[in-house]
């Protein structure tokens, strides 16, 4: 797969990344093994690339991360190429459409693989991170990046509830060897930043 990296796996499931789009932005791809169904995580930009992609690996559905242009523009493409697109209610209307509503605390399946879908408001209001479940493996679109909370300068941002998001249900909610990809850079591990947490609250952003 020229086109991806696969950045982690496990006996069962693969985690894809590529990066596409004027932000370059990650678009992530949770797999299967067993079955060889996936899920895509922010169909983000560049759809010629996107949907051959989600023929290649089986994508049968998008998850949306947050609504901001750059984590959907191509969901449009996928959702006519037949995939469906999942985003949270309060984010939904920034979509020029969706499938269905995601629920927080939601267990998606992917074929034999569990994701579970964390709201966590603040970048904007129906901003969610997707966990694999029962590994150690995080998905945050644009709420946690390595040395802190994601851009809250953006209408509907909020500085205080990211801040709440990121301590009370990542930080509180998954093991500090957990790793985390952001919807932008690299990764890091929940251990790394959460002794930071402070200094991020008294600079502000």
């Amino acid at each position: 797969m020229a086109s991806t990296e696969t950045v982690w796996s496990d006996s069962s499931c693969e985690l894809h990344r590529l990066v596409v789009g004027p932000v370059e932005n990650n678009v992530y791809v949770v797999r299967c093994r067993r079955s060889g169904r996936s899920a895509l995580i922010d169909a983000a930009n560049e759809p010629e690339r996107l949907v051959p992609l989600a023929t290649e690996l089986g994508v049968e559905l998008v998850l949306t991360t947050h609504g901001h242009w750059d984590h959907v523009g191509a969901v449009e493409a996928m959702r006519d190429a037949g995939v469906p697109v999942g985003v949270h209610s309060e984010d939904a209307p920034h979509l020029s459409g969706y499938d269905r509503l995601l629920d927080d605390g939601e267990l998606v399946a992917v074929g034999e693989v569990r994701l579970r879908v964390i709201h966590t408001p603040g970048h904007t209001p129906g901003s969610v991170c997707v966990a694999l479940e029962g590994r150690p493996v995080l998905l945050t679109g644009d709420t946690l990046f390595p040395g802190g909370p994601g851009n809250t300068s953006f209408e509907g941002g909020d500085f205080a509830t990211i801040i709440t998001s990121i301590e009370d249900r990542l930080f509180r909610g998954f093991d500090a060897t957990t790793t985390f990809w952001p919807g932008h850079g690299a990764p890091s591990t929940l251990g790394a930043e959460s002794p930071h947490l402070d200094e991020w609250v008294a600079r502000g952003w």
